[in-house]
């Protein structure tokens, strides 16, 4: 085992480690005042949750053995077997430092999809929801992507850093999500602006930092293809951001702080699956593309099909995502990365283009089944969705009984 790859995942993980609560500034500055607490609550129970689940089956389930390319069994149980010696996935750093790293995916991942259902969840029946979501969608995607499941051999799809298992899964799931449970009220009739953009930034920077840990981390170690994904990630992101700005200027006449953080973060959104995979030329146009995509999917589809997606999952993670798969199968290359089975279909070869195109398919059928699944079920036990009365107070008093600005008086 090498003890310079060991450090350097480990503060990988503490990097994405730092994700969620970056992910609880991030959405707690863009909701109202009034829904403040309980929307970083969402992020905060989710750090905890994750972790007993991942540690008692979940890693287990996701990395252990194989039964049907789709799920693991229960041979790591409690992390029985997962010590200081290497493991089956990285021989050159501890197993327990490859299943810490892994848990911090699975933590970021459903807290992805709390934005999509702001203002008018209770927060037992969301916390219910993230349970079984992670269950039955996160960890068989994980399984299927990266524990030697069926999108891995026979399909032959790659997804380096988790386009299929975190972007497209939330994206789609927050999708669903919002169109079962319902618009808040007022939605299409009233504006909805950010309460405090200063908290937004911070946790915007917090995300940004933590995807240098959240991609590069996926190499396995401090290696020449961490250094690739640290300067794609980097690149997309910049791109991503001054296309946005630039678009901001052309249709809005005015360039926000709002635009130019949404643009960074589809940015890296977009990188993400082919971050060790794809040269370095082409992060500039995974992300320069990744920001139309979504901006046009922000301000224009989610205006003509009406769903209330209350902070843009599906427009940034499930499109970028999308995208990404997309973009993975059109720019890999085997001369950057030798894990790559195909080149990409620029490079004329077209098979991995077609598997990329296929577990992007596959990945949206299983989140949007599996997550209708789930929020019909919790609707027909009832106690989903609080009252009009209850969402004209608002959550924080309502779900908590505490306030985020408990000095403020003014009109909210």
């Amino acid at each position: 085992m090498n003890t310079g790859d060991t450090g350097f995942m480990i503060i990988s993980t503490a990097l994405v480690f730092f994700m969620t609560p970056g992910l609880a500034f991030f959405y707690g500055g863009l909701v109202r005042r009034k829904n403040v607490c309980n929307t970083m609550m969402a992020c905060v129970a989710i750090m905890g949750l994750s972790v007993v689940m991942w540690t008692l089956f979940g890693y287990s389930l996701s990395f252990g053995g194989n039964h049907g390319g789709i799920i693991g069994d229960f041979r790591w149980l409690g992390l029985q077997g997962v010590g200081m010696e290497a493991g089956p996935y990285a021989d050159n750093i501890p197993h327990l430092v490859f299943c810490a790293f892994q848990m911090m995916f699975a933590m970021i991942t459903p807290a992805l999809i709390t934005g999509s259902l702001v203002g008018r969840m209770r927060f037992k029946a969301l916390f219910l929801f993230i349970a079984i979501w992670s269950l039955i969608v996160y960890y068989p995607l994980a399984h299927m992507t990266w524990g030697g499941g069926f999108l891995d051999d026979p399909i032959g799809s790659i997804d380096f850093a988790g386009g299929n298992v975190i972007h497209i899964s939330t994206g789609v799931s927050g999708l669903v999500a919002c169109m079962i449970l319902g618009k808040r009220k007022g939605f299409g009739a009233m504006s909805y602006h950010p309460h405090n953009i200063p908290l937004f930034l911070i946790g915007a920077a917090v995300l940004w930092v933590g995807w240098l840990g959240f991609n590069c981390g996926c190499a396995g170690g401090a290696n020449e293809i961490a250094v690739l994904a640290l300067a794609n990630t980097t690149i997309s992101s910049a791109a991503s951001m001054v296309v946005w700005m630039l678009m901001e200027t052309f249709i809005q006449k005015k360039c926000t702080v709002m635009g130019a953080v949404t643009g960074g973060i589809v940015g890296l959104v977009g990188i993400t699956p082919g971050a060790g995979y794809v040269p370095i030329w082409s992060s500039f146009l995974i992300g320069a593309i990744a920001a139309p995509i979504c901006y046009f999917a922000i301000s224009k589809a989610k205006q003509k099909f009406g769903y209330d997606d209350a902070l843009d999952a599906f427009g940034c993670h499930g499109v970028g995502g999308i995208w990404g798969g997309i973009a993975t199968g059109l720019f890999a290359n085997h001369s950057v990365n030798e894990a790559v089975p195909n080149n990409g279909l620029v490079f004329g070869e077209w098979r991995l283009f077609a598997a990329q195109l296929a577990a992007s398919a596959i990945s949206i059928a299983i989140a949007a089944v599996c997550t209708a699944i789930i929020m019909l079920i919790l609707k027909k036990c009832g106690g989903v969705r609080v009252s009009d009365m209850e969402e004209a107070q608002g959550l924080d008093l309502i779900e908590h009984g505490e306030r985020a600005y408990p000095a403020f008086n003014g009109l909210d």
